[in-house]
């Protein structure tokens, strides 16, 4: 009989192929007996560095899934963790969401009011620690009254002394007194799997509950030649964190590919960054743009190379040509731009490197790589002006970003914030990003800028982010930072903040001089500030924030 509804025709014939659900553990199974000897590296806090296999991964997985059960852990449970990049956390990703329930990441870097706020919004009933998070945890404990007991993931000789008010287990005593043998239920594909919540850059931090159907096909899209391109042979190290954003799905997609992990723990200064791409020979690494800039730093400071390094994904923040013509120039490297959000799982669009490029110039080059690449197949993006229709893609004309596909969002955790999903005129939601941007001709994607972020002069607008690219190319800034604040005639202008490189002079008038071949004068900076650091948010995105509540009658008061 056919069958219908009223937004699809109606089915006239069935296929004839078997369904079968996609489930994360489904991911470490393959790994397990297909690539079970492939190894996954890990730096612990105990001090050294662990090496085991996916075979490994999969056998400790299930005896944490065991020991959950035991717990009383049932489906649908939030189990948190706050821990870094390590093989126990990988084990968690599994042994959680394999069971049904549901493994929320917490970023430890939020502030204490967050991290509460967090825990209780999602009601965690267990979490898993890193041992020097703890402390963390102490002071906020007496507040969080759905957590029945705590996790250390140390070794039991290791384990420090903890003052909580629940049970507090060890989590190497924790499993071994259950057995490797464990059949993973089989789940709904749209079940919860993951949660992870925004940085709380406005308000409070906001959910975003992924299923297991769409964490595989994310990973699935971004293992692809035309995304990241990883496979069997890769060695992927992610130095973006597993407590946010699921470490933009590597610890998935490492599996699916059967690829060689490197997990570096708190270790993310160069000096442990460049010990484990020698020691496991990395291919591709993922992280933002600080994280590239220290290491490579550290590698000038040192004459050191790193030529197994093919591949460096960029998230996070745009990134500066600097960056890409260093990585080119001095180490051979790729650098691939990518772009997205927590709430699009979180890749959506990346720059590949095509065949075509070879016959580039630098400059053209750069260019593609100084944007955030294509939307990957299943992701559709669009920009759309302030009456919700869509704009040309001439790669010059601005609108605001929007969104869609099986790994964006629908509504966020326990708060559907309808704001943030609009309908078009055929009837298709999209997901609100927040971002400006231009797409030219060919696709590419570039973020002008986020629209609380760009500069409002005298009805212009000037995207910070491409003024903080152009002073971020002057080999005497380390990091720039751009903010828009009152001016009485223009109702905004532009006032810039420089880090300076190490052991560097420059002054104000220099950078004058520099930006004015860069940038259109009316952009230039009304002032430029040299400071120390600039804030940060747990996520390593520049904290505007903070610099425009400090800031913004600077040019008022002067």
């Amino acid at each position: 009989m056919p069958t219908s509804n009223a937004n699809s025709p109606a089915i006239t014939h069935a296929g004839n192929m078997m369904t079968q659900p996609l489930l994360i553990s489904d991911l470490i199974d393959y790994a397990a007996a297909h690539h079970g000897n492939q190894s996954i590296y890990s730096r612990r806090l105990e001090g050294d560095i662990h090496r085991y296999t996916y075979r490994d991964a999969q056998a400790r997985s299930k005896q944490l899934a065991n020991a959950l059960i035991a717990l009383g852990v049932q489906q649908g449970d939030r189990i948190g963790t706050l821990a870094w990049n390590g093989y126990r956390h990988f084990e968690c990703y599994y042994g959680i969401s394999g069971i049904g329930a549901i493994c929320h990441t917490i970023n430890p870097r939020l502030y204490q009011e967050q991290i509460q706020y967090i825990i209780q919004h999602a009601q965690d009933s267990y979490l898993f620690v890193d041992a020097c998070f703890v402390s963390l945890l102490e002071p906020i404990a007496q507040q969080l009254s759905s957590v029945k007991g705590v996790v250390v993931m140390i070794d039991a000789e290791h384990m420090p002394k903890v003052d909580l008010p629940c049970d507090v287990f060890n989590y190497e005593t924790l499993i071994s007194e259950h057995s490797t043998e464990f059949i993973w239920p089989s789940l709904s594909p749209d079940c919860a799997a993951c949660l992870c919540y925004t940085s709380g850059t406005t308000g409070n931090p906001k959910g975003v509950l992924y299923s297991h159907q769409s964490t595989v096909l994310h990973a699935y899209a971004s293992r692809n030649p035309d995304a990241l391109n990883i496979g069997r042979d890769s060695v992927l190290m992610p130095v973006v964190p597993m407590y946010h954003v699921c470490a933009w799905g590597a610890p998935y997609i490492a599996a699916m590919a059967g690829a060689k992990l490197v997990l570096p723990g708190s270790g993310m200064e160069g000096e442990d960054l460049h010990e484990l791409i020698e020691l496991a020979q990395v291919d591709i690494m993922l992280g933002v743009p600080t994280v590239w800039l220290r290491l490579l730093d550290y590698l000038d400071s040192k004459n050191l190379k790193m030529p197994s390094v093919k591949t460096v994904g960029v998230g996070g923040a745009a990134s500066p040509r600097a960056l890409v013509e260093a990585l080119d120039k001095k180490h051979n490297a790729y650098l691939l731009p990518i772009w997205g959000m927590t709430e699009t799982s979180p890749l959506a669009t990346l720059g590949a490197p095509t065949k075509a490029m070879a016959n580039m110039s630098d400059d053209e080059r750069y260019r593609i790589q100084t944007t955030a690449g294509k939307p990957m197949f299943g992701i559709e993006i669009e920009i759309f002006d302030d009456d919700n229709q869509p704009v040309i893609h001439d790669g010059e004309s601005r609108g605001f970003l929007r969104v869609r596909g099986p790994w964006v969002l629908q509504r966020y955790y326990l708060d559907d914030k309808p704001e943030s999903f609009i309908t078009d005129e055929q009837g298709r939601t999209w997901f609100d990003t927040g971002d400006i941007a231009v797409i030219d001709a060919d696709s590419y994607l570039k973020i002008v800028d986020r629209a609380k972020d760009v500069v409002k002069s005298g009805g212009e607008w000037i995207s910070s982010i491409d003024l903080e690219n152009a002073a971020q190319g002057h080999d005497a800034v380390a990091e720039a930072c751009v903010i828009g604040v009152k001016h009485e005639q223009w109702d905004e202008r532009p006032l810039l903040f420089i880090v300076k490189q190490p052991s560097v002079e420059v002054s104000k008038e220099e950078i004058y001089a520099y930006l004015t071949t860069k940038v259109a004068k009316w952009w230039l900076p009304d002032d430029i500030i040299f400071i120390k650091e600039l804030p940060h948010t747990a996520t390593g995105k520049l904290q505007k924030r903070t610099l425009r509540d400090e800031y913004f009658l600077y040019l008022v008061n002067r």
